[in-house]
């Protein structure tokens, strides 16, 4: 009797009038923050809102504005899935990333995502990245600005061009079959990043983002690609900046390189491991 209460403990279910959604799985949406009180409380409860459950952690790099301070609020509400990690001063994108996955890794979750704050990244697509993971064989799902031509809205004509081409760039120097090489909205199973060493991720920006997709694809592992619709932050600054393209165009053919002499490790093959 116990441990049937306890197994269905781990479900969360949604009627949606023709469907009742069943979700074992734990799913955990990471998002670095920095200056970003105007929309981290409407982005955690808008993914608290979708059809399957998912936690919330926020990596917050000592945000003056007091992102911080609201999130601790939240957590007050949300104790069990509202949780936040600070860190003193903007210690640079793909570190946040990189102790957001390890913190995953010691708690069991299965699925683990990458989420910008600004509403850039439409968290109802975090259930499709989430499906082509767990439904369509997918071990790593990227939201894919590019896959189905260019879905960008509110970007300058000058910004798409130079994050389309950067894709494309990419995609000619390492030989990897994706079309939005760069994108920062994705969902992975747990297996890749135990299988990565995340302890060799260098880049911080766009070029971790590169560094990431890369390193899975050449461990071996299954990268899909859905189509998303990205939209430019309404409310708060762009962290945006020439340096993180700079890090990006030398860093894609550092990768390429060091590709030809490195050995990737390869997926663990143990049946339970997701």
């Amino acid at each position: 009797m116990v441990e049937g209460l306890v197994k269905m403990s781990c479900f969360k279910i949604f009627n949606d009038n023709s469907a009742i959604y069943k979700i074992m799985d734990k799913n955990l949406v990471i998002i670095p923050t920095y200056n970003e009180k105007e929309n981290i409380e409407k982005i955690i409860r808008a993914i608290f809102s979708q059809k399957i459950a998912f936690e919330v952690l926020v990596i917050d790099d000592g945000s003056p504005d007091g992102t911080a301070a609201i999130v601790k609020k939240l957590q007050q509400e949300f104790p069990e899935t509202v949780h936040l990690l600070e860190r003193p001063g903007k210690l640079g994108l793909g570190t946040a990333y990189i102790t957001g996955f390890k913190w995953a890794l010691e708690r069991d979750y299965d699925y683990i995502f990458e989420m910008d704050a600004d509403f850039s990244h439409n968290p109802a697509d975090l259930v499709r990245l989430h499906h082509a993971c767990s439904k369509e064989g997918a071990d790593l799902a990227i939201g894919s600005r590019y896959i189905s031509g260019v879905n960008v809205v509110n970007w300058p004509m000058g910004r798409v061009l130079m994050s389309y081409f950067a894709s494309k760039y990419v995609r000619f120097v390492l030989g990897m079959k994706v079309a939005d090489t760069t994108a920062g909205f994705k969902c992975y199973k747990r297996k890749v990043l135990e299988t990565i060493e995340l302890d060799k991720i260098r880049f911080k920006g766009y070029a971790f983002q590169v560094e990431m997709k890369f390193t899975a694809y050449k461990c071996g592992f299954k990268l899909k690609e859905v189509p998303i619709i990205f939209i430019n932050r309404v409310a708060g600054v762009s962290k945006m900046s020439g340096g993180i393209f700079n890090e990006a165009f030398l860093g894609v053919i550092k990768l390429k390189i060091e590709s030809w002499f490195r050995k990737y490790p390869t997926p663990k093959t143990d049946p339970e491991l997701k």
